[in-house]
């Protein structure tokens, strides 16, 4: 009878949330070669291949889609009896600020596997405006903060990535099409609302505020509803709205800055890991 270790089935479903090895092995503190080798062994060990790529991303194969939810079954039950059995290392609570697109497109996916490993550790997540998460106040209501930023040179230190401004639109509708240019935006502070009309003030283009909703679902219902169009970051536009491409009309937006700020400079180790964390999904 096989057996399938659980390490090796931990990084194929790291792996697989991923679609990366390098995100993988930064994820796990392996090198890159180990988690490969590990993945070549699970395939040899049921003789099936679990990935193939496409357009540098890992993806899965239909016999990947079948273990990867046997895999994470297994590994509840792991994580279950180890929790149960023995006293993890971390816990506590962490206060969470971070703005509310990433929230929804990001979370899902750190909050399942850090919860899955760290179960004593909870998450008080709130969602505002960038603005206000950097606040003096906000950095002593917080343990940890993601927040935009119009400047890309400051405080590289705190800098996770860079990421792309677009104009977004429902194509099934003409919101796009009309003049002036029809914005749904979050309030005043809103680093995406202040590019976009600076940027079409600058292109002498007309505009007007037709809606006003803080959140990525409001924002998204209401582009569904044709109501007009808005800004976002390019990695959180959900799939179902469509970007549209630079133009007279609708110039280039530039880059924010994406930075994860340790608020109150604790030396606290569960904090760390969920630094790491997000990290590794943003990168």
């Amino acid at each position: 009878m096989k057996n399938l270790p659980i390490d090796v089935l931990r990084s194929f479903v790291t792996v697989a949330e991923f679609g990366s090895y390098t995100q993988a092995s930064e994820l796990l503190s392996r090198s890159q070669p180990a988690i490969s080798m590990q993945i070549k062994r699970l395939e040899q060990l049921i003789d099936q291949a679990l990935f193939h790529r496409v357009e540098q991303k890992l993806t899965l194969t239909h016999e990947g889609e079948y273990l990867f939810g046997m895999a994470r079954r297994i590994l509840s039950l792991n994580d279950e009896a180890i929790s149960s059995l023995t006293r993890s290392s971390l816990s506590g609570n962490i206060r969470f600020g971070i703005p509310s697109e990433f929230a929804t497109t990001l979370l899902p996916k750190i909050v399942g596997r850090f919860s899955q490993n760290y179960p004593t550790v909870t998450l008080d997540v709130s969602c505002d405006l960038s603005v206000n998460l950097l606040s003096d106040k906000a950095q002593r209501q917080f343990d940890l903060v993601l927040a935009l930023k119009d400047d890309l040179s400051s405080n590289k230190r705190n800098q996770v990535r860079t990421d792309e401004l677009v104009w977004v639109t429902k194509r099934s509708h003409n919101a796009h099409l009309q003049s002036p240019v029809p914005l749904i935006a979050a309030q005043t502070g809103c680093i995406y609302r202040k590019r976009a009309i600076e940027k079409l003030d600058e292109a002498r283009q007309d505009w007007r505020i037709v809606y006003t909703i803080p959140d990525l679902s409001g924002i998204q219902s209401a582009i569904e509803e044709g109501l007009g169009v808005t800004v976002l970051a390019k990695s959180t536009v959900p799939d179902n709205l469509q970007i549209i491409s630079p133009s007279k009309k609708f110039p280039k937006l530039g880059k924010i800055a994406i930075h994860l700020v340790n608020s109150a400079n604790k030396s606290n180790e569960a904090v760390t890991r969920l630094m790491e964390y997000v990290k590794v999904s943003m990168t």
